[in-house]
């Protein structure tokens, strides 16, 4: 072969593992170079073209007021939370952080976010169940950006199918009266959704009956206790729905609701959305989660993505001051209003904002946030959180009895305490 077509050959090859890598180190972080001004870091996981280009206006906002620069990097649920602990190991973790509200205290507990004052971030604004996953040892280390809860969606036309009216069920009991009324009629429909073996969400499912019910997950020791009789009540009620029901993924029974085969099912705003893509002319309603009485609507279960500040930071200043213009409320609200997953801002005075009351069943979720929880404060959560939905799978299947699958022993090394 010519010795002049080898080098072209090789010099071309030689440019695309260039441009690979090039592609590789910047792919996900947009780096800009500081003219004047000071820099910051920002992580974050709003990572689809849409959610970043909102969050890319907010921040540019920001860098003109204040002649800065924030380079940001966006992260994956999947594996964001690995990325940052190698970060912070090898001190490169950024100055400013997005963390969901069941990873702060796996951070904070060990002593590499920067303690937080309060008053600075006027965190009165934000309702208290929305403060605590932010304080490790009564210290504020994070602060509440957006919030959102669940909500049960029911079919209205399964509901009529089934000679029901078409008024949501007030209590727990009456969701299974429903539900088993929907299942009987067959024809490929189910009375109630039940999320099976799926990691990260089943507890999201699991912890409304719980919480519902009076029950918890640590004793007043902090330490993890899962067979309080409350938990067993609960359990034993999702194994009883899902004989009125199907047990599927969270995504599966999304997407079966939207087509209409699910009388009622536990989801979040995002299935608004997928209702709108798939079936618009689905007939049906959300309702606050119901309690065990007509007297009060239970408790469901609340996310939140909070903002907290590397304590090796070398701007500090720069970085409280992003954090308080992200946290600000009509900040936040814009956020919202581009990106419809994001829910509310935390800030309690926009929960109610005219923006949400414009929206189709978006007051429901916004009065269901008043009567939510979110996960305990624990910085092993994500191990405690695999044990309850292995015992809870274990029940579903038929494995074990509700209390036998949560009086196991969990042992220092479960939760690697």
């Amino acid at each position: 072969m010519n010795i002049t077509k080898v080098l072209i050959m090789n010099y071309k090859k030689v440019l695309i593992v260039a441009f690979a890598l090039i592609f590789l180190f910047s792919c996900g972080k947009n780096d800009k170079s500081p003219i004047n001004g000071e820099t910051i870091t920002f992580w974050h996981f709003w990572s689809e073209p849409s959610q970043k280009q909102a969050v890319m206006e907010l921040i540019e906002q920001f860098e003109k007021e204040n002649n800065c620069i924030v380079n940001t990097t966006e992260l994956s649920w999947n594996d964001g939370q690995v990325k940052l602990f190698a970060a912070f190991n090898s001190n490169t973790a950024p100055d400013v952080l997005d963390l969901g509200s069941d990873w702060i205290a796996q951070f904070s507990s060990k002593d590499v976010l920067q303690e937080l004052n309060g008053k600075n971030f006027e965190i009165n604004k934000f309702e208290s169940n929305f403060i605590e996953p932010g304080k490790w040892n009564n210290k504020l280390y994070a602060v509440p950006w957006v919030v959102n809860s669940r909500v049960i969606f029911y079919n209205k036309e399964l509901f009529k199918k089934a000679g029901l009216s078409s008024d949501a069920p007030k209590t727990v009991d009456e969701i299974y009266q429903i539900a088993e009324k929907i299942n009987a009629n067959g024809n490929n429909v189910y009375g109630f959704g039940v999320n099976g073996s799926d990691p990260h969400r089943l507890y999201k499912k699991i912890l409304p009956f719980i919480w519902t019910y009076g029950g918890k997950l640590l004793d007043s020791n902090g330490i993890v206790k899962l067979d309080f009789p409350e938990n067993v009540k609960a359990v034993e009620m999702y194994k009883k729905l899902s004989q009125v029901g199907i047990i599927e993924t969270q995504k599966k029974l999304d997407d079966m609701f939207a087509r209409g085969e699910i009388g009622i099912w536990i989801s979040g705003s995002w299935l608004i959305e997928k209702i709108k893509a798939i079936n618009p002319f689905l007939d049906y309603n959300v309702a606050l989660f119901p309690g065990l009485t007509n007297e009060a609507p239970g408790i469901s279960f609340a996310g939140a993505e909070y903002l907290a500040i590397n304590k090796s930071t070398n701007n500090r200043v720069l970085a409280e001051k992003f954090v308080k213009f992200m946290t600000n409320g009509e900040n936040a609200l814009k956020l919202c209003k581009s990106i419809k997953e994001a829910g509310f801002p935390a800030d309690k005075n926009y929960h109610n904002n005219n923006y949400f009351q414009t929206l189709p069943f978006m007051p429901i979720f916004a009065e269901q946030l008043k009567y939510s929880k979110l996960t305990p404060v624990h910085p092993k959560w994500l191990d405690i959180e695999t044990i309850l939905e292995n015992a809870v799978v274990e029940v579903l299947y038929g494995k074990k009895g509700s209390y036998d699958a949560l009086s196991q022993k969990i042992s220092d090394d479960e939760v690697n305490l």
